[in-house]
């Protein structure tokens, strides 16, 4: 992405020697602001071509709806989507593409595959692109069937499966448990004439990991080293990872050494495996030493190191320890994430009651542009029936449906939490009113 600053700076410079800077530096410019999520910069150069005469094409409309689509932004993509029609650059397979993006990363697959329609209705074919976002999609959801369904569906459409196309499904199937599966997807691609690579390798690992099969772990370790792959430091931290899941803190501080003998130092995301690991075996004094050691190595802990020891410690109560932690993150410059934000509020109102602190939090995230996901919309939902606030709970179900965002069973399960009790008459009386209302507005 670059010194973006600087790249500005050149542009001034431009213009102030008389030179006008042409469609091409301002897409660059643009695409770049975008990727790092300074969008108000990317308006304003947009704004400033739009001035000029200039034509803002679909390639520079784009940029910024794949940027508002990776930061979750998406009513601000749509509106750019509408946008972009209105000033005559008509969307493309890019523009859909983004946008299918955005919501399958929200895990709301089934508004992901609307665009799908959009797109045969004007005369757009999915490419590969497409199918590989949608397959990730529904893999996440866990939904793996449909995954292969769409794999199925590529290959009709004579569209050849990718590395990342495979990648994808063996990491679906091994988080559902699957290992066997993943294994022979694996075989398939080999068959098709595709490599492994050492992603691949460190998805099956992670997944034999998960399975509880050590062994097989090991086996497709001496696997990948006989098709002359070389472990890099993610392999040794999936190893690391996966020891300290099942409580070998010995084993993963060996593998820590071996990993330091090949040159390999600790990065941010290696000590933040440390540091997850030893908090969820409940050593926290451990992981702060860990947080400290980081430090002193010249690791810079990051927003995922303090999200892992918060929760660590606002899990077993330690809330004001938990708090000050989360001001220490604060006062080092590092933003606080909507995980970070969601175990605040699950620690607030799941923990304390303090309903009040909670939405307190709900409100801080969203005017520093952090917005809710599924599980914060969950937790607020489930502790507003767990105190018997259900008139809250309506305009949480409909906020987050009008975010894009798609409940799950545990949604649905939070929802009706207090089906069996007295609640049960007013519960159903609600969502018929809500269902009429949503009907009545669409």
């Amino acid at each position: 992405e670059g010194n973006m600053q600087h790249a500005f700076n050149l542009l001034l410079e431009m213009q102030t020697k008389g030179h006008s800077p042409n469609d091409v530096t301002y897409n660059v410019l643009i695409n770049g602001f975008s990727k790092k999520g300074q969008f108000e910069d990317a308006k304003k150069l947009m704004a400033d071509m739009l001035s000029k005469g200039m034509k803002v094409s679909a390639y520079t409309y784009n940029s910024l709806i794949s940027g508002y689509c990776r930061t979750g932004m998406l009513v601000e993509a749509l509106g750019l989507r509408e946008e972009m029609k209105m000033e005559g650059a008509m969307p493309t397979v890019s523009t859909y593409n983004a946008l299918m993006h955005g919501y399958c990363k929200n895990g709301s697959v089934s508004y992901a595959r609307q665009w799908v329609a959009v797109m045969q209705k004007k005369n757009l074919a999915m490419d590969i692109l497409s199918y590989n976002i949608l397959i990730y999609g529904y893999c996440v959801l866990g939904d793996i069937n449909e995954a292969l369904v769409l794999l199925s569906e590529l290959r009709r459409m004579n569209l050849d499966p990718t590395l990342v196309t495979y990648n994808t499904i063996m990491d679906g199937l091994s988080r559902r448990g699957d290992l066997e599966g993943a294994k022979r997807i694996k075989d398939e691609m080999i068959g098709r004439g595709i490599s492994p690579d050492i992603v691949t390798y460190t998805i099956l690992i992670n997944g034999s990991y998960r399975t509880g099969n050590m062994w097989m772990a090991k086996k497709f370790y001496y696997e990948m080293l006989h098709r002359g792959l070389k472990p890099d430091r993610i392999v040794y931290t999936t190893h690391i990872a996966g020891e300290l899941k099942h409580g070998y803190l010995d084993a993963a501080f060996e593998l820590q050494e071996e990993m330091q003998l090949k040159d390999f130092s600790l990065d941010v995301i290696t000590y933040n495996v440390f540091v997850d690991g030893v908090s969820k075996l409940g050593n926290l004094e451990d992981a702060c030493d860990l947080l400290q050691k980081m430090v002193r190595n010249g690791v810079v802990p990051d927003h995922i190191t303090y999200t892992s020891i918060i929760h660590a410690h606002l899990e077993i109560g330690y809330l004001r320890k938990g708090r000050e932690l989360f001001e220490e993150m604060v006062r080092k410059g590092l933003s606080p994430t909507v995980v970070t934000y969601t175990v605040l509020i699950h620690s607030h109102a799941g923990k304390e009651k303090k309903m009040d602190e909670a939405y307190r939090t709900f409100s801080e995230m969203q005017s520093k542009g952090i917005f809710p996901n599924k599980y914060t919309y969950t937790i607020l939902i489930y502790e507003n029936c767990d105190i018997g606030n259900w008139n809250e709970v309506p305009s949480l179900y409909i906020e987050m449906l009008d975010r894009g965002i798609e409940p799950d069973s545990c949604t649905h399960s939070a929802l009706f939490k207090h089906l069996r009790k007295d609640y049960k008459l007013i519960a159903i009386r609600e969502l018929e009113r809500l269902i009429r209302n949503e009907r009545g507005n669409s």
